[in-house]
């Protein structure tokens, strides 16, 4: 897929005159961030106020989503629940292509989709995958379960990328931009694969390949044991290494961004990555203990972000200025 080359757009803000059905939408979105991603929504209050309501899109339209393939309780079956999410892909897909939407999410994707300039294709695949979710209960290597988080994760990143605006219209770092964006969205999506290793068994799904866990001498069904043992540690402790250098490869792809939307990743790599960290530190109990990162290390990174974002929105005013006359 050739990368666009991106303009700024003047984002989405509730305006006295706004469209109250529009603006409905948003709050909803973003009150659907607020409750179900706490770390993300803290990450997002770091950029500015303008592009915050399109990362709500964003996030709000891959919840409804999520409820639809996951709520744990919700007795229907998977037809009903495929029919379901077939309904409202169907709905969302013909909604970007009209540029229109009645949806209560929808209004807001549709609305974010037009200001960025997103591709469509992203959605598609998006949903691709989501449907993914309700017949394929495991992955056998790393290459197979990559074609699923491409869908569920690495479109998140790209689908980002408009919004926080690169800074370059050289294809190649374009290129370069987008490949970061792809592992933060994967490097986010494997470290909660592997906190919630326990709750996706009781969905009857397995994210970690099973390659993987022959290699450290597992199967399937000694991680439906549900016991923490040395070769549990091992295979959780490569698949940490994994987030890491994927973390690494995203955090390559900061400086390319506007300096309003560096302070913002590097906070959100820093938290949601530690997730993974933090399953580390609890001698990878995933199965007792869900890991989430202090709330006095999240305010401290997000304290020492709000410094950065002061700094980057002085920076990003002399970016625009010179920007002005290249």
């Amino acid at each position: 897929m050739s990368q666009p080359s991106y303009q700024r757009s003047p984002g989405w803000t509730p305006a006295a005159d706004a469209d109250p059905d529009l603006a409905a939408s948003y709050a909803r979105c973003q009150e659907l961030t607020r409750e179900h991603g706490r770390t993300y929504y803290l990450a997002t209050r770091l950029l500015p106020a303008e592009k915050r309501p399109s990362v709500y899109a964003l996030y709000g339209l891959a919840r409804h989503a999520d409820e639809i393939v996951d709520d744990l309780a919700d007795s229907s079956g998977v037809a009903d629940r495929t029919a379901r999410l077939s309904r409202f892909a169907d709905r969302i897909l013909r909604d970007l292509a009209s540029g229109h939407s009645s949806d209560p999410v929808g209004r807001a994707v549709v609305d974010t989709a037009a200001r960025w300039s997103l591709d469509h294709r992203l959605f598609e695949a998006f949903f691709t995958s989501m449907t993914m979710d309700l017949t394929v209960t495991g992955y056998q290597s790393w290459d197979d379960l990559q074609g699923y988080v491409e869908g569920s994760a690495a479109v998140i990143g790209l689908q980002m990328l408009p919004i926080l605006e690169p800074v370059t219209g050289d294809p190649v770092l374009l290129d370069l931009a987008a490949a970061a964006a792809r592992d933060l969205g994967v490097a986010f999506q494997l470290a909660n694969f592997i906190r919630d290793v326990g709750e996706d068994l009781d969905r009857g799904r397995l994210y970690l390949p099973l390659a993987d866990l022959a290699e450290f001498g597992l199967a399937r069904a000694d991680l439906e044991r549900r016991v923490v043992d040395d070769r549990v540690r091992a295979l959780l402790a490569f698949q940490i290494q994994r987030v890491h250098r994927l973390r690494d490869s995203a955090a390559s792809g900061i400086a390319l961004l506007h300096p309003t939307s560096r302070p913002c990743i590097a906070a959100a790599l820093t938290m949601y990555c530690g997730i993974a960290d933090r399953v580390a530190q609890l001698d990878y109990a995933v199965f007792s203990t869900r890991a989430t990162v202090p709330l006095p290390a999240r305010l401290a990174t997000a304290a020492h972000a709000w410094h950065q974002v002061r700094l980057a929105r002085r920076r990003g005013a002399d970016w625009d200025r010179v920007a002005a006359f290249a």
